[in-house]
């Protein structure tokens, strides 16, 4: 039999059903996959292995006795370190959190304990998870377990480097620009971008984002997410996947993306088709350039308020904060208030350009993993780019309030993985959800 910390989630249950193994067991082979591979990449940066083995003890007698609490019922699930679970740090990747530990869970989190989940760690992020590679100076980086050398991309960096290595099945993270489909393309794995309140936030950290950051599920298997977002979320049953309209933008007005990913966007296109979607392409889809001047102004803002707000992390914030910050002060209520607007101006030219269409489909990515000490790639295609260069396709997503999933694309002999996303409209994530398990990566 495969390694237990190698099975997916539905897998793990099945076996607890079948009296083939028990949630304790798991636990340990995940612990050991941690205590293994860990080092070389910096995925957890914090662990109660004492709590979380009463955890799958209390599952044991639960599967025992015949009455799980729900399909995630002793299945090791992982915790991004900026949502708060009760007993483990809470630092959002700043030194003047290290010793916050909160007394409860924010809501998701007290969601999958309620279930059954065994949370058995936390995964590490970039600072105040504003930035889209996963360092900071009090974990340091955090590398991808085939290519430890490489970024996963940000926020949820130690979050998919860990579900991609095994270290547990499933991680519950947050996106508020393309944190969980982003990190997910790098690392060849499905994520889920709920839309707007279909998860329901609360007792964390200050919104920063406003309700633009949602929860969102990360698995190697796209029933797993599933599984996850129903149970998290206010799910709705919808009709199987009829054959759908889907616009494939290769770029977005004009920005640069790596040749290899347009390559490998191309096939997926072609998938889709296969699996009896019509798609049509267009090399250029320019409606949503403007969240490029509208986005900054949401982060910083967020991140200026934040620092001023809190001494802890204002005092001991490393430089890319500072500077965000410094940003934000020099905006002004109108600036965010013209940034609100403006959104709404983007999400009506939005609608009017999808008319007729059920799904945007674009590359996740614009470029590759790159070195995991560095921000971001400073050359895309031949063109330099500045530090969102590689993160051009994900940000309107949270700004609407639409739900997004990134479908991976497994790495050529020698390559890295990447992954297409998937747009839907307003309540459509059942629908993503669908197409990802007719995906040939689901299984």
């Amino acid at each position: 039999m495969a390694e237990l910390w190698s099975l997916p989630a539905h897998a793990l249950v099945a076996g607890y059903a079948a009296r083939e193994f028990t949630p304790s067991e798991v636990l340990e082979s995940v612990l050991g996959r941690c205590d293994a591979i860990n080092p070389s990449i910096n995925a957890v940066i914090a662990r109660d292995d004492a709590a979380a083995r009463r955890m799958a003890g209390a599952s044991d007698a639960r599967w025992a006795a015949g009455k799980p609490l729900s399909d995630l019922d002793g299945v090791p699930v992982s915790i991004k370190d900026n949502l708060l679970m009760a007993g483990l740090p809470a630092t959002w990747g700043n030194r003047g959190l290290r010793d916050n530990v909160p007394a409860h869970d924010e809501l998701p989190v007290a969601r999958l304990r309620a279930g059954g989940a065994v949370l058995f760690a936390k995964t590490n992020v970039p600072e105040l998870t504003v930035q889209g590679y996963t360092d900071n100076l009090l974990h340091g980086p955090t590398g991808l377990p085939f290519a430890p050398e490489l970024t996963p991309g940000g926020s949820s960096g130690g979050a998919v480097a860990a579900v991609a290595a095994g270290i547990g099945p499933l991680a519950l993270c947050t996106d508020g620009g393309g944190s969980i489909r982003r990190p997910a393309a790098h690392a060849g794995l499905f994520g889920l971008k709920p839309g707007a309140c279909r998860i329901p936030r609360g007792a964390g950290f200050p919104a920063i984002l406003g309700a633009f950051e949602v929860a969102g599920p990360i698995g190697r298997d796209a029933r797993d997410v599933e599984t996850m977002f129903r149970w998290l979320g206010s799910s709705v049953e919808t009709a199987t996947t009829a054959p759908r309209r889907i616009l494939y933008a290769r770029h977005f007005a004009g920005q640069p993306v790596d040749p290899e990913i347009l390559r490998a966007s191309d096939g997926a296109a072609e998938e889709l088709r296969r699996l009896g979607h019509e798609v049509l392409a267009r090399d250029t889809f320019d409606v949503l350039a403007g969240i490029d001047a509208i986005w900054p102004v949401i982060s910083t803002a967020g991140v200026a308020w934040l620092c001023d707000s809190d001494p802890r992390i204002n005092e001991t914030a490393g430089e890319a904060v500072q500077a965000m910050a410094r940003a934000g002060r020099a905006l002004s209520a109108r600036d965010y208030a013209g940034a609100l607007v403006a959104i709404e101006a983007l999400r009506l030219d939005y609608q009017r350009a999808m008319a007729g269409f059920d799904l945007l489909m674009t590359p996740a990515i614009a470029a590759f993993s790159w070195p995991r000490e560095k921000t971001h790639p400073e050359v895309i295609d031949g063109q330099p780019v500045g530090p969102r260069g590689h993160a051009v396709f994900t940000a309107f997503a949270n700004a609407l309030g639409l739900p997004a999933m990134t479908l991976p694309l497994a790495a050529p002999p020698g390559g890295l993985p990447c992954g297409v996303q998937l747009v839907g409209m307003q309540g459509a994530d059942e629908l993503l959800l669908q197409i990802a398990r007719s995906w040939p990566e689901a299984r």
